[in-house]
């Protein structure tokens, strides 16, 4: 009725000869606009929605769900036959979708669905076969990437140079990065390679994310990107390895607040913040696997072993092996380090009990193997603190704090506990990986 009074209008306007009568488009707009509530508009994902391993089965999966009336649609009539558009009861929120329509979609955003092929723009890039391993014992985690098939064409002649990267997530950077090798002209290529991460804790188990990357070389250019897939480590048991057949999928899309209502943008802002805050407090400095061993004086232990170690059996004390470092942070330019080891038994009055490694150049998971020992007796030794630093060489100035770890009685978590370990079991070897902090360890217990 609003646009034909006014063509009536229009039409009853006097115009001169000669001249023609236009419409703005702010006329027009208000001539061909609707009356009614503003309706969002449904997306096609929403008629396919994608469930991951978190979601319920039970939520519904229709674009309209059965919790709406039918009078919400465009077409339809109320109750009593009038038009649906005049009540307040009809209007329809962006989100209110009952049944869980936006947490179905949120985690299409952000889950990975393991071992499905069921997605032809999936199958399109190929597929992966891999294994993994987690060894309880020595805390390593073994990644035997096997083979690939069907890959996505890269190269002009129709084929590809693939390799296998793989990243632990959170905290992605170089010092957890490792990379297969490069297999030319194949879209079907066969690496039976295995990688291997050093220091896996437990705890990293169950909350870290192996990052299955499949990338193709180019010489000429910048590699280019094929495919990934995540796997959630807690799905893979201790000392069993767990076989994995893969389609390889695009990176998850990052979240889009234009999109979303302003309700909505505030929130995804802030959850972007909160997110990118938790993966700054879970940043580590790296790893560091020590080697403590307490030997008894040669009247309170009577086995005879090498030279050596008699000699030092003979006057007893703590001995103190560094073995190696990993994942450490990178402190120079070229993305690497120059780490060397640092170890103090304090507290230390004439400064007689500093020990230090070689310099490994140019790496982030040096291996040291080095020994020291600290002659001293069982009682005192249960009054210092043994503090391990690692440090990034530096010619011509000072050197960098990479990060370190003090053991002793007044430590916490798993440091006191192998500090209480080599007490108890004198003579033997205690190894265990500690987590490297960003500030200097003990530093509270100085005197």
């Amino acid at each position: 009725m609003r646009s034909f009074r006014l063509e009536l209008t229009l039409s009853s306007m006097t115009v001169r000869k000669g001249k023609r009568l236009t419409i703005s488009i702010q006329e027009h707009m208000a001539i061909d606009v609707c009356p009614g509530p503003i309706r969002p508009i449904r997306q096609i994902s929403a008629y396919f929605p994608r469930l991951s391993p978190t979601s319920s089965v039970s939520e519904p999966l229709s674009p309209n769900p059965g919790g709406f009336p039918a009078a919400l649609s465009p077409g339809s009539s109320g109750p009593g036959g009038g038009a649906a558009g005049g009540g307040g009861g009809g209007l329809l929120l962006p989100g209110a979708a009952g049944g869980g329509t936006l947490s179905t979609m949120s985690s299409m955003d952000t889950s990975i669905e393991i071992d499905s092929c069921d997605s032809d723009d999936n199958t399109a890039l190929g597929t992966l076969e891999f294994d993994l391993l987690y060894e309880r014992a020595t805390s390593s985690l073994h990644c035997t990437v096997l083979k690939g098939k069907g890959l996505k064409p890269m190269d002009f002649n129709g084929l590809a140079d693939p390799y296998v990267k793989l990243h632990l997530l959170p905290g992605a950077c170089k010092a957890n990065k490792l990379k297969t090798k490069i297999v030319r002209n194949t879209l079907n290529p066969v690496w039976n390679e295995t990688l291997t991460y050093l220091g896996i804790t437990e705890e990293d188990m169950y909350r870290k994310t192996l990052r299955v990357s499949v990338c193709d070389e180019d010489k000429l250019t910048h590699n280019e990107f094929i495919g990934e897939s995540r796997v959630a480590l807690r799905r893979v048991k201790p000392d069993q390895p767990k076989h994995f057949n893969i389609c390889l999928e695009h990176p998850p899309p990052l979240p889009s607040p234009s999109a979303m209502s302003a309700a909505l943008r505030g929130i995804s802002c802030y959850l972007r913040e909160w997110e990118n805050e938790q993966q700054r407090s879970l940043e580590e400095r790296g790893r560091l696997l020590l080697c403590l061993q307490f030997l008894a004086p040669a009247g309170e232990d009577e086995e005879k072993g090498e030279a050596k170690e008699a000699k030092e059996r003979a006057r007893g004390g703590l001995c103190v092996g560094v073995k190696r470092c990993a994942h450490l942070a990178a402190m120079d330019v070229n993305g690497f380090s120059d780490p060397y080891v640092k170890t103090y038994l304090k507290p230390d009055l004439q400064k007689k009990s500093k020990h230090k490694t070689a310099v490994i150049k140019k790496t982030l998971n040096p291996e040291f193997n080095e020994e020291f020992f600290y002659e001293i007796s069982l009682k005192e030794l249960s009054t210092k603190t043994l503090e391990v630093t690692v440090w990034d060489y530096d010619l011509g100035k000072s050197n960098d704090f990479i990060g370190g770890v003090s053991l002793g009685c007044h430590s916490q978590g798993e440091t006191l506990q192998h500090w209480i370990d080599c007490l108890k079991n004198k003579g033997k070897k205690v190894e265990r990986w500690h987590t490297l902090t960003n500030e200097l360890p003990g530093s509270t217990l100085q005197e």
